[in-house]
């Protein structure tokens, strides 16, 4: 991702910052995914597995990358409170 885009995107609901996903964060919502444990902020099940991705510099959202257009819809954004231990919040992954 081109880090000038990066730097002028931020959450649309919370305004934060956003960074890439680490592999580790992709892994672990690619697992959750192929599991069919994982909903968007909407309630709807995600289906396809995240081949790139944008999180809130708080670790709390994940938005998907898709043909390298981040899709900044809140509804599409997806919450990792849903992940026990999720690397990207420190919160969680300080009490799993």
């Amino acid at each position: 991702m081109d880090k000038r885009l990066l730097d002028i995107l931020c959450c649309p609901v919370s305004k934060r910052p956003l960074r890439p996903l680490t592999s580790a964060e992709r892994d672990q919502l690619n697992n959750a995914i192929r599991a069919g444990s994982l909903d968007t902020v909407a309630g709807e099940k995600v289906a396809e597995p995240i081949a790139e991705g944008l999180i809130t510099t708080d670790g709390q959202v994940v938005y998907r990358v898709e043909d390298g257009i981040p899709v900044m819809l809140p509804e599409a954004g997806i919450g990792t409170v849903q992940l026990q231990g999720f690397p990207g919040n420190p919160a969680l992954a300080q009490n799993p």
